[in-house]
């Protein structure tokens, strides 16, 4: 006699209600084990929906704890740019065709655009494409002069009816200059948007940014084609419209740019990370000296008295146009030049022996200190030569010693503060296993 198998009881579905933001949500797991769930109750106004589902779209999960500091200001501004962009190159599209002898509608222009800008790029990456350090060391730069480049482009375009018989000319020119442009905008994105990853999210980052870019682009295609049909119909309007838009377009990435808080190390930001630092530990040194008699140069950690400046505390003070010039409270470093020129062979060896097993070599002058990395230099090393600058270039001011015992006296207090600065430096976000130095020469042994 077969035994009665028990009824097999049937499985409750699993669930659960989640409330959030004035939003009810229900999540139930399927007899599959997939997970589902639906809305059940939005209490949220209509205007706020519209806002989250916007920056759901267009800006990184988790936004603003998935981002570093200065993104909204950078995404404002760069959603202007885009517009204002766009709009202008519909006018200069219109003003080649006038030039060619035809009367294009704006639709016309806008399409013709596209294909004129692409027909450029390749001349553009062969120019550029020896120049690819220099834009990893200084991209703000690199990113402005693209978009000072493109609006030279626009112009030459914007211009080029009212000398017909040099059609091919200027607006071969204008096009060369905004291939160029592209290739510098491009080869900059990456380095911008890395600054701001702040979670590993620079791909989610990279697409929302690209999807506010098209979003603004588009809008600003269809002022363009406005413009085109109404005040910009004729030159003396885009004498009018084109140099405002132009405005705009380089004041926005310029703002852009100084939101951005780049954290590799170049020259002109790690000069004035060591200036930052010891700019502090000396004025505290001298009140100490002046006030109490006690001896100078005592040990200064940066915990302490150092300041220790972040990305975000440099982006507003770094020279965008010309971040070349010398720091005084850094040592007035210069760094690039060839070996053979910044150290006379007769003080190579004695310079050597001041840094021994160190990866760069410093040669005091009267108006600069030359800088000599390793070719397997990182920014570690940099920064320890910088240190030794600043610290011999204060200890000149107020003793008479040799140049050499002057170099091993910063040498040994540099050695003294480098470890605790170097941490409270990576803890600020700063990234020290590379130094970008551009073309600058190197040396090995």
């Amino acid at each position: 006699m077969q035994k009665k198998e028990p009824d097999k009881t049937p499985e409750i579905p699993v669930y659960w209600i989640e409330t959030s933001d004035s939003v009810s949500r229900h999540f139930q797991f399927e007899p599959d084990g997939q997970l589902s769930m639906k809305v059940v109750d939005d209490a949220r106004p209509v205007y706020r929906r519209v806002v989250e589902s916007f920056l759901n779209k267009f800006f990184p999960s988790g936004y603003p704890y998935s981002v570093n500091e200065g993104y909204l200001r950078y995404t404002q501004f760069r959603a202007l740019q885009h517009f204002s962009s766009a709009a202008l190159s519909v006018l200069s599209t219109q003003s080649l065709l006038f030039a060619a002898g035809l009367r294009p509608t704006p639709a016309q222009a806008t399409a013709v655009s596209w294909i004129l800008k692409d027909g450029m790029q390749h001349a553009g990456k062969l120019i550029c494409s020896n120049l690819g350090a220099r834009m990893d060391s200084e991209p703000k730069r690199w990113r402005i002069l693209a978009d000072v480049l493109y609006d030279l482009g626009t112009g030459l375009e914007v211009l080029s009816p009212l000398c017909p018989h040099l059609f091919l000319e200027v607006a071969g020119l204008g096009n060369f200059a905004k291939g160029m442009a592209v290739v510098a905008a491009r080869a900059t994105r990456l380095p911008i948007y890395s600054s701001f990853a702040k979670e590993g999210n620079l791909s989610d980052l990279f697409a929302k940014g690209e999807a506010i870019s098209t979003l603004f682009n588009v809008l600003g295609l269809g002022v363009g084609i406005q413009l085109a049909s109404t005040v910009c119909s004729s030159m003396q309007g885009k004498f009018v419209a084109g140099p405002l838009l132009s405005i705009v377009h380089v004041c926005c990435v310029i703002e852009e740019m100084r939101a951005t808080p780049v954290n590799t190390l170049n020259p002109q930001r790690t000069a004035m990370v060591v200036a930052d630092f010891v700019k502090v530990c000396f004025t505290l040194q001298h009140d100490l000296l002046f006030y109490f008699h006690l001896p100078n140069f005592v040990n200064c950690h940066p915990t302490q008295t150092g300041k220790i400046s972040s990305p975000a505390d440099l982006r507003y003070r770094e020279d965008l146009l010309f971040p070349g010039r010398l720091i005084e409270d850094a040592g007035n470093v210069k760094v690039g030049q060839a070996l053979h020129r910044a150290v006379r062979p007769s003080k190579l060896r004695e310079l050597k022996e001041i840094f021994p097993g160190e990866k760069f070599i410093l040669s005091p002058g009267n108006k600069w200190t030359d800088l000599v990395l390793e070719q397997n230099a990182s920014g570690d090393d940099a920064l320890r030569a910088w240190l030794v600058a600043a610290y011999a270039s204060s200890m000149k001011k107020s003793s008479h010693e040799s140049t050499s015992v002057t170099l091993q006296d910063a040498y040994e207090k540099m050695n003294s503060v480098f470890d605790p600065f170097l941490s409270e430096l990576q803890a600020k976000g700063w990234h020290t296993d590379r130094f970008l130095d551009g073309t600058g020469s190197r040396f090995s042994w």
